[in-house]
């Protein structure tokens, strides 16, 4: 039998085939082969009733995310509060990296927008990531809002992720109100939110599917190798053609159409300053060595 992963708990994995749910449990030589089924992979399955089924293969997969662990990932929606926490343009460019390097294409929602003081900062940071060709989707208390946000959800698998306390909950309830998903309280001394969400599962919304997943306050980039960065920042790509190198980095290069970009407010200075932290960080990564087998 043939179906997709829609929740992981307890080692159980429940799989949907054919408007039926499965409850699963992988076959012993998963672990003897390292690996780890994930909500959404597709899967070959057996079973003789609903609660004892057995994963026997795991379909190729398009991507998957660590953080949450979410296969065939189509689409994520990065939950960004403009205020408590406060919004922090490097974390999102963080989320942003990091979906396109998976190939999942991000929708920026930033919530909490009725506490916002700042109308010009909010309109600044709205414009800053709609002129990179992204989807921003901000907040209102009218609804608009997820008439906008659910248009996209058709036949997709959609990651909602974002830092502690962004709203991701308290954003999915609005949607499906039955769901009471618990929502976090921000922590004042810390400025961030309890972890609220226990399990990964894929929820049944608008035609599509929507994992509603942990949020972390901190991406870090264990994969992307120094020369993948700038391939993943589109609105660098879309000038990179110009620079006098092929490989340009963006550094300290000269006739560097990134950097002229920057200068003539073309491409948003957090961007790059965002680009050149980022980059340190890969390469200043310790290498990560496997323990061998004894």
């Amino acid at each position: 039998m043939k179906g997709k992963i829609i929740k992981a708990l307890s080692g159980f994995y429940y799989v949907a085939s054919e408007d039926e749910i499965f409850q699963t449990r992988a076959r012993g030589n998963f672990r003897n082969r390292k690996i780890t089924p994930l909500v959404g992979d597709e899967v070959i399955f057996e079973s003789s009733n609903q609660t004892d089924g057995y994963l026997l293969e795991i379909l190729p997969r398009k991507n998957e995310l660590v953080r949450p662990p979410v296969a065939n990932v189509d689409q994520g929606v990065v939950v960004t509060s403009l205020v408590e926490p406060n919004f922090s343009y490097n974390l999102l460019d963080r989320f942003l990296v990091t979906l396109e390097y998976e190939g999942i294409e991000p929708i920026i929602f930033l919530t909490k927008a009725d506490l916002v003081k700042d109308l010009a900062a909010m309109k600044a940071i709205e414009e800053t990531y709609q002129a990179i060709g992204y989807h921003v989707i901000t907040s209102k208390v009218e609804g608009e809002d997820l008439l906008e946000l659910q248009r996209y959800f058709p036949e997709r698998i959609t990651v909602f992720m974002g830092q502690s306390g962004a709203g991701k909950s308290t954003l999915l309830n609005r949607i499906v109100p039955e769901l009471a998903l618990e929502t976090g309280v921000i922590s004042e001394s810390l400025g961030r939110g309890k972890h609220t969400t226990r399990h990964v599962e894929l929820l049944p919304i608008c035609d599509g599917l929507v994992a509603d997943t942990p949020g972390f306050s901190s991406i870090d980039f264990l994969e992307i190798e120094a020369v993948e960065l700038p391939k993943l920042f589109p609105d660098f790509l879309a000038v990179a053609a110009n620079c006098r190198f092929r490989e340009c980095m963006h550094l300290n290069e000269p006739d560097c159409a990134v950097k002229q970009g920057v200068a003539a407010n073309e491409i948003a200075e957090t961007r790059y300053k965002n680009y050149v932290q980022f980059l340190e960080e890969i390469e200043n990564r310790r290498p990560v060595y496997k323990k061998k087998k004894r």
